[in-house]
């Protein structure tokens, strides 16, 4: 059983690793600089505020720029997995209480007949 568990974690962790390490490099984007290839579509919306008002000014700024747009990534990515365990254990916790409140409903009811 312990050997099937320790399977499984490195499996987890060569499925989640192996294609960021295997990901060829990005080649040079129009500017010379090297693309980024988990940049999203911040960047792309910024490009078209720049060319709509040029002099725009954000309102505010971030309080924690990431160093690289992978990085921004990772950190998007691991707020979606937080929310989705939150939601995840919410409704788990919800059916759960159901069904314990259902099931005592039916104990209530059998000891009364």
């Amino acid at each position: 059983m312990k050997r099937t568990n320790w399977l499984l974690i490195a499996a987890v962790l060569l499925l989640t690793a192996l294609p960021l390490w295997l990901v060829p490099r990005p080649a040079a984007g129009p500017d010379g600089q090297p693309s980024e290839i988990f940049a999203g579509a911040d960047s792309v919306a910024q490009k078209a505020i720049e060319e709509i008002a040029p002099g725009y000014q954000p309102w505010f700024a971030p309080l924690l720029e990431p160093a690289s747009g992978e990085i921004a990534s990772l950190l998007f990515a691991l707020q979606a997995a937080v929310g989705a365990g939150i939601i995840g254990y919410w409704l788990g916790a919800s059916v759960t209480r159901d069904k314990m409140r259902r099931a005592a409903e039916r104990e209530r009811c059998d000891r009364a007949d």
